[in-house]
Formats: C-alpha cells, structure tokens, sequence
C-alpha cells in the first residue's frame, strides 16, 4: 500500500510566528535562563558566575539575588566584583534564616539578577513558598534572570528519578517554568571527573562526600540522570526546531494530533499518574487532560483525601495539562462519555494493589475500561508503591464513634418491638422488624453504621428470637438458611440506601453551589450601576459563605477598597499589599493559597479576558484550616461571575459616557452653529443700516432713516432676546433661577406678552378668548411674560403670513389652562416632545427650522418651576381647531390653582 502524502505548508504557522513575536520582544517580561545539571557538583553555579561577569565586563547592570557557595574557593572569587543585594532575615522557631530579599531586588531594578537553587523552599513567613514564584515575580518587573537547577528537581522527571536512585525528591519546580525558559545551558562532566570532585571535597564535606558515594553518586545514578539531563535539553531543542520549521514554512513531516486523559483520585498514586503522563505527552506532542470522576462517595472522602485531589489536579495544571472534574457514579462509563467528549485517543489509569476478592465484589475499573474503550487506547501504570501507604488510597473519612452508639441503640428498640410484637401478635417473621432498623441506620449515619447494624441485627435476632433462645446455638437448618438470606438481603439494602443516601447528599451539595452562583447572578443582574454590582456582590457573598467580603478596584497603579460586607470592614496597609501582589501577578493569595498561606484573607484576582479588573477578598468566619477544593471551585466560580459582571457595569458606564460625551459634541455643534447663526444675523443688519445711516445718512429722507432705526432696534432686541434665553438657561440647569411670585390676572401676563410681540404678529390676525372670572395665578410675571412672548414669536414665525393664531385662557377642574394655536406646517408626531429639548430644531424638508431651539425649552424649565405643565399637539383636533384644514399646532400651557388671597393680601403685594 502506498504511503500517504505528506502534508506541507506554503506559508508560515500563526502560532509559531506568534511565539517567536513573543520570545523577541518579550512583552515586558525578563528573560529566563537555567544552567540545568544531572546532579550537584557539576558547576551550575560556577558556569553562572562566569556568564554574568561576562556580562557585567561589557557594561551590564548585574546584581546577586543569592548564591549559595558551599564554601567552594573558586566560587567564592567569582563572587568578587558583583554588587550583592542583603539577604533577607527570617526568625523561624527560636532560629534567624536568611532568604533572598524579593522586595530589595524589584526596588533596584537591575537588568541581570543572579538567582542560584531555583528549587529551595523559602523559609516560613516569606512571600510565596517556593523559590521559582519569586523568580517569576522578578521576570514579570522586567528584570532577567540566570537560575541554576538540576534534573531531578524537575516535576515530571520526579518519579523517575526516585525508581533510578531510591531517593524521592520532594522540592520540585514544575514544568511549565522550565517550558516559559529563553535558553537552557546543560552543565555537563563526565561521571569519573564529578566522582573526583566528591572525593576532593568540593561538593560536600568529607563525611556527607562519604554517605552521597554510597547512595546517590553511585556510577550508574549519574549516567542515568546525565542521560535525563540532556534528553530533557534534546527534547527542547527539537521544540525550538519545529517552531523554526513552522514559523519559516518549512515543510516536513508533522505528527498527528493526540489527546490523552489521565484519571486521578485521592490516592496518592495519582500524582505519579500525572506526572507520567504529561512526560507522555511530551515525548508524543499530544494535550492532555486530568479528570476526576466526583462520585457520590467525594463527600465522605476525609479532608486530606479532597486536599489531595485537589493537589493533583492544580499540578496537572502547573505541568501544562487541563483539569477537569466530571459528576457521576460509574467511573468507567463517565471517563469513555469524557474521553469521547473530548475526543481523546488514550486514557491513562493507574493498576491499584486491591484484593483479588475485593475486585471480585466491586469490579476492576481497568478491565471495564478496557471493555467499553472500543477504539480508546487504555495505558496502565502499576502502583508499584505508594508514599503514603496504601490505606490512603480512596479511603472515605471514618465516620464518627457515636453512629455506632446510635445504630446499636435503633437496633435495641427494634429488639424490644420484636418482643412486645412478638407477645401480642403472632408475627411469622419478626426479621422484617430489624431490617426496617438496618435501613434506618443507613439512611441517617451511611453505609458503614447500616452494615454493623445488619450484623448486630443477626446477633440479636438468633440469640433472642430462634430456638433454642438465649444462644447462639441454632438447632434447624431453615433457620441457619433464614439468617443467612436476613444477612444478605440486610447487607444489599444497606447498601442500596447507603448508596442512595450519598447520592442524594451529592446532589444536594451541588445544588447549594447552583443555588449559591445563581442568587448571586441574579443579585447582580438586578443591579444597574457598578456601585450597585458591588454592593450586591459582598452582601451575597458574605451572606451565603458566611464570610466578611472586600471588593477592590484599581486606580492608576493601586487598588481602591470599593466595598466591603460587613461595611465597616476596612483592610489594612499590609492586606492592601498583599491584594496588590495577587492584583499585579494575576495569581490566588492568601489563606489556602500557594502564596502566603498563612494569612487570614483570602485574596482572588478578578481575571477578565485581557486584565485583571481587580481583587475579591474573603475571610471567613470559621477558619478553615485548607481551602477544600469544592470551596476553592466555588469561590472561583464566583469570582469569573462577579469579574464578568463589574466589565458589564464598567462597559455600561464607558457606553454611557460615550454617549454623553457625544451628546455635549452635538449640542456643542449645535450650540456654534445657532450663536454664528443668530448673532451674526442681527449684527449683520444693525452694522448694515447703522453703516448707511453713517455714510449716506444726509442722502436718505426722514421716513428711510426711521425704518433704518427700527431695522437697528428690533435687531438689538432680537439678539438682547437671545443673549437672554441663555442666561435663562444657564440658570435652570444650574438650579439658580429664582422666581418672584406675585399674584396676577392671567389676561393681564397674555396682554403684556401680546403688546411685546406686535411686530412679529403683525402680518397675522391675533384672536384673544379669555374665559370670564378665571381665577389669579402666582407666578413671576417677568418670567411668565417671556414664555408667552416665546410662544407667540414661535406661532409666528411658522405660520404663513395672514394666517390666525389663537389664544385662549380657560378654567378646566383645578387648572387654568392657556393654548396657543398657530395654522402652519405643523410638528410631526415624532417631535412633539423634542422640540422642548434643548437645541432641537424640527425639520422641514430637506433644512432645519430657524432658531437657537432654547425658546420652548426655556418655557418648558419655567412652567415647570412654577408647577404646572406645558406640552403640544399637532395636528390639532378639529373641535379646537374651528374646521380648518391647516394642520397648525397647539400648545398647551396648564397652570395649577391655589386658595385664592383675600383682597388685603393682594393689595399688601407680593409674598
């Protein structure tokens, strides 16, 4: 059969350009080097040293974080010349420690620090708890790093390590720092050279020399971890070869895409599982996944067996892995149903050193594996040992001594039924008694009470209850055959309830958490501002985890405490810094977390897609001594919802302010283009007949030089209106306006109004109604003036010369109410409340209607000041309208009435 074809690439891979973008520039980060070895002794350190005096000669800002000599001499000279930061000193059970200075570093800021034993674990009290956290710290500053490690340090070489050398490492760095490495150098010896330097002293004293040569330094060791070493660095080499081939489309063979699942539990096998698998993967370029079936059982494991689950998966993750929690109660079938789901083609699962009579009655997840796998590849990793011993493998925490107590009790009282039953009625079967007391038992303390209560129930049923009584002794064989079905179906139905039971407490507690994350996302649904989602953030949260709760935002290049449950909470300096730490690096802190366990808030950074849109802080009122993960997976959870709902708060408000922001554009534009318009109209005019009556004054007979001066005076008063409307605008929007009520006639507000506007009406037929004996109004007459005047000059101005406009004043109920009716074009029922809108002018066509569009706003602020209410009408109805075909528009002005004064009032003036 002919081989396939061989894909290829005519252009370069996205990924691959975008990472070699990324290794370039760096996106702010330092760079990382690691000086790796096969064992101690090699001359890590040494190496270091010289590269940054080499880097140092040429000019560059080079700076120790710590190095660790051994008292080595050529070490120590290397040393000489290199600014060296203080250590940092630790008091730790009655001892000083000194550790790297993390702050004294970041303060000085040098572009190279020198960061020997990329493994250690920092003393207690310090800032994370491992080493490399403080180096990935000091990368993301901008700084760079040289770093030493060696092989068996690495997290996925762990295990491998122990079968070669029987030593089980317990200070590792994970994967995914040595994989976000810029460069790694291998320091390498022979095994004979490294095995003189042992004997000479120069990497352990002589005594310690001794012990190492007959353990850990034995020839074989050696050549096993240099082998390591360098298949580790070949491994990276071929990465960096493959990136070059895609990013410059190279073509070339590309192995196929795989995925693997590795099933994990509480065991501490599980570990191992993972760590296998990820070198798996690597070796094969294939994703992987880690996947925890949660059965109904998750919730009797005790909390070292959910820490441990929890472990398993976060190191899955730190490896470069997924993790994955998956509810059910048959494993096997809920890992092909995953497996499927994410189209995996091998599921790694670890061979456990059960019984054979255990398997017998609870089955082989292997072989039912194998089984249902059809086209899955199933790989088996042998629990050759186990560290912890194998009594910690998916053991349930042990229930409490009292449920014994209690099942002994519920089976005493099923004792004394059968008896008093027993004496009053002839019952064929008294058993049915003691399984209603095992199912009890099982359905309020669990399986293993249900069981001892099955067994307990045996005991009293033959001793009390079969011939001959008072004995264990049974003479007839139906009733060894009875006990023995009792037992059997005792034992099957505790069982099944025991079954049942923890099922229904699994689901109960998953509907606590679905009930927890949903009141909180409809708390924060109903909020409508941020300052709401916040509020309602804390109080939920703090209210359903029983838990003080911070919210804190940033502000420039720190972060804001926003709100707080209870609200007299208030963080201090060093919390605040802490918050700041998990804010910047993106990173859990705090109680329960990798960094600064130890503290009494729990810090969570609120990630968004992009940025870090601030901290949650939690305390909880009952501490816990571990962050259990289905409270970690809780809080998580909260935390994506309530990140999600602060971005939709702030993206509300930038909306908002867009929006604003253009409004203030348009009415700006707006505001220009009526002040260009109606100042220079007036002004052209005033300049234009002052400018003739100037030059050619002398020229001009005496009726042209009055029309001149009127043409001059009714200009000034237009643009006097003008500049007015907007002080009258300015002072309504900046609440300054004050009225001077009075009380007056309404007819005599409208006369006044009607003799200001006699020029502007005089090509219209003015028709006046006024309603007999209306009652007087109190109102600012000055004020009342200007908004008729408006009034009037508006009908005026958009209805055709000849045409009538009406004016009526009337009493409606507890309302006096004026309309002004014009017979022009009309507003479109669109408009009909814009037009009080500042700036709004309606349109006509194909223009805009003349004016500032600050009249009817100016009216409407007015009428409103005094209480009552001004809208329009167009087209107006035919019973006002008098049965005219013209559209026009009406405008309704409604005044409310109060008690009327007594003539001594009025006549005192004004109140």
């Amino acid at each position: 059969m002919a081989n396939p074809p061989v894909r290829t690439y005519d252009r370069p891979s996205p990924d691959a350009l975008l990472a070699r973008a990324r290794q370039e520039d760096g996106h702010g980060h330092g760079r990382l080097k690691i000086f790796l070895g096969a064992a101690p002794g090699v001359g890590k350190t040494f190496t270091m040293l010289e590269g940054a005096r080499a880097r140092a000669i040429v000019g560059g800002d080079v700076a120790v974080g710590i190095v660790e000599s051994h008292g080595r001499t050529e070490t120590a000279e290397l040393l000489l010349g290199l600014e060296i930061i203080p250590r940092r000193r630790l008091e730790y059970q009655g001892r000083v420690l000194e550790e790297m200075d993390l702050d004294a570093i970041l303060a000085r800021r040098p572009a190279l620090v020198l960061v020997d034993e990329l493994a250690h674990t920092n003393a207690p009290g310090s800032r994370h708890a491992k080493r490399y956290n403080d180096v990935e710290e000091i990368l993301a500053a901008g700084i760079d790093v040289f770093t030493t490690l060696n092989i068996q340090h690495v997290e996925s070489m762990n295990d491998t390590v122990a079968q070669i050398t029987g030593v089980q490492v317990r200070e590792t760095v994970p994967d995914r720092i040595i994989e976000r490495a810029d460069e790694v150098e291998v320091v390498d010896i022979s095994v004979d050279e490294l095995l003189e330097r042992l004997r000479d002293g120069k990497v352990y004293v002589p005594h310690l020399a001794q012990r190492a040569l007959e353990n850990f330094f034995r020839p074989g060791n050696l050549n096993a971890l240099r082998q390591l070493a360098l298949r580790l660095t070949a491994e990276r080499v071929d990465d960096e070869m493959q990136n070059y081939m895609q990013a410059h489309a190279i073509p070339g063979p590309w192995p196929a895409t795989e995925r693997m699942v590795v099933s994990v539990g509480p065991s501490p096998f599980s570990a191992r599982l993972v760590r296998a698998t990820c070198r798996r993967a690597e070796r094969r370029r294939a994703q992987w996944i880690a996947v925890y079936v949660e059965t109904s059982r998750h919730h009797r494991l005790s909390d070292a067996d959910r820490e441990r689950v929890a472990a398993t998966l976060r190191l899955a993750e730190e490896l470069g892995g997924e993790a994955a929690t998956v509810p059910g109660e048959d494993v096997p079938a809920e890992l092909i149903r995953f497996a499927r789901s994410q189209n995996a083609t091998e599921i790694v699962i670890g061979k456990s050193r059960r019984r054979w009579w255990f398997e017998l009655l609870r089955g082989s997840i292997v072989k039912q594996l194998i089984r249902a796998s059809d086209d899955i590849d199933i790989h088996v990793i042998h629990a050759d040992e186990e560290p912890e011993g194998p009594a910690a493998a998916f053991q349930p925490a042990r229930p409490a001594y009292y449920v014994y107590l209690w099942s002994g009790l519920t089976v005493g009282t099923a004792a004394l039924a059968a008896a008093l039953l027993h004496r009053l009625v002839a019952l064929p079967n008294l058993s049915m008694i003691f399984l209603l007391a095992v199912l009890t038992s099982a359905v309020l303390w669990g399986l293993r009470a249900s069981i001892a209560a099955a067994l307990l129930s045996l005991l009293v049923y033959d001793f009390f209850f079969v011939d001959p009584v008072y004995t264990f002794t049974i003479a007839s064989p139906q009733d060894v055959l009875a006990l023995v079905i009792f037992l059997v179906a005792a034992v099957l139905t505790s069982n099944l309830t025991g079954r049942i039971r923890d099922q229904a407490v699994a689901v109960r507690d998953r509907e606590a958490r679905t009930a927890a994350l949903y009141e909180l996302s409809r708390a924060m649904a109903a909020a409508s501002d941020l300052e709401s989602v916040l509020s309602a953030v804390c109080q939920q949260i703090g209210r359903t985890l029983d838990a003080q709760v911070v919210v804190l935002l940033p502000d420039a290049d720190r972060l804001l405490q926003m709100h707080a449950w209870p609200p007299e909470i208030i963080l201090e300096d060093r919390e605040r810094g802490t918050a700041t730490w998990a804010w910047r690096n993106r990173q859990m802190a705090g109680h329960g977390a990798a960094t600064l366990p130890g503290e009494a808030w729990l810090y969570i950074p609120l990630r968004a897609a992009t940025v870090v849109l601030g901290v949650l802080a939690i305390r909880f009122t009952v501490a816990e001594s571990v962050l259990l993960p289905d409270r970690r997976r809780l809080l998580e959870s909260m935390a994506n919802q309530v990140a999600v709902a602060i971005e939709r708060a702030m993206l509300a408000g930038r909306i908002e302010e867009a929006r604003l922001a253009g409004e203030r554009e348009r009415l700006h534009s707006v505001l220009l283009s009526s002040i260009s318009h109606d100042l220079r109209t007036p002004l052209a005019a005033i300049l234009g007949s002052a400018t003739s009556l100037t030059e050619q004054g002398a020229a001009f007979d005496d009726a042209t030089q009055r029309e001149l001066l009127l043409t001059i005076q009714e200009e000034a008063e237009r643009l006097n209106r003008f500049v007015g409307n907007l002080l009258d605008t300015t002072r309504l929007e900046s609440g300054a306006l004050k009225l001077n009520r009075e009380w007056a006639e309404i007819s005599d507000v409208i006369g006044t109004a009607l003799a200001g506007t006699a020029r502007q009406t005089a090509e219209h037929l003015v028709q006046l109604e006024m309603e007999p004996g209306l009652p007087m109004i109190r109102l600012d007459f000055v004020m009342m003036e200007q908004v008729f005047v408006n009034l009037l000059e508006n009908a005026a101005k958009y209805s055709p010369p000849g045409s009538t406009i009406r004016v009526r004043a009337r009493r409606r109920g507890d309302v006096v109410t004026v309309t002004i009716q014009d017979e022009g074009g009309g507003i479109p029922a669109g408009d009909l409340e814009r037009v009080f809108d500042k700036f709004y002018r309606v349109e006509r066509g194909d223009r805009q209607a003349a004016g500032t569009g600050l009249g009817l706003s100016i009216c409407r602020g007015i009428i409103e000041e005094h209480g009552g209410r001004i809208h329009a009408v167009s087209p107006v109805p035919d019973a006002i309208r008098g049965g005219k075909d013209a559209p026009g528009s009406l405008f309704i002005v409604e005044f409310p009435i109060e008690q009327e004064p007594s003539v001594d009032r009025i006549q005192g003036g004004a109140e």
